[in-house]
């Protein structure tokens, strides 16, 4: 008797308010509802499926990009969409440290086609932009604010047999040379 008196009242509301909910869903606003839901699960898909971007700051563009090229053999990359729709990552420019800074702030501050772009791992890419000063003894800086980019690049120099030095674990700081005999150095800026 309770069953049925339940099932009478839940086909009540459904008689009843099913068309209004058809009526609503279908108006202008839940059409403009649906597709704001529909163009916000394709942006969620859209930056969930970007690649990761790391960006190396250095002291020469020239420089690094033989390093990255030849030495290091690191394929070039597509600049990743995501970065032509304003979905910028920011710099933290107020975090850095005057000592890795080359002479001008705003020289860093780079468009999304700017500097060098490599495939770093299958979905990770390395963003290369000038900007870093001279480091240890008048060395190729290269500065980078997320350490799995450094441990990543770390076990790029270990497998192409390149010398290298680690100066500090924490933040990661090492020394590579080139195969013209220059020294750069990989620094982690927190």
């Amino acid at each position: 008797m309770i069953i049925n008196g339940s099932l009478t009242i839940i086909n009540f509301y459904l008689g009843v308010f099913l068309p209004e909910i058809g009526e609503t869903l279908f108006s202008t606003q839940g059409i403009m509802v649906m597709l704001l839901i529909a163009y916000g699960g394709a942006m969620w898909m859209f930056l969930t499926s970007a690649p990761k971007v790391y960006t190396v700051m250095v002291s020469d563009l020239n420089i690094a990009k033989q390093f990255y090229e030849q030495i290091l053999d690191l394929p070039i990359a597509d600049i990743p969409l995501h970065y032509y729709y304003n979905y910028e990552q920011s710099l933290g420019a107020s975090s850095f440290d005057p000592i890795y800074m080359g002479s001008t702030l705003n020289d860093t501050m780079a468009k999304p086609s700017d500097g060098l772009w490599y495939q770093l791992k299958k979905n990770t890419q390395l963003h290369i932009i000038g900007g870093a000063s001279l480091g240890y003894k008048d060395s190729q800086r290269h500065v980078c604010f997320d350490r799995e980019c450094l441990n990543a690049l770390l076990l790029r120099v270990q497998s192409r047999r390149l010398k290298y030095k680690i100066r500090k674990e924490n933040p990661l700081n090492f020394l590579v040379k080139d195969y013209d005999n220059r020294v750069i150095e990989m620094a982690e800026v927190n």
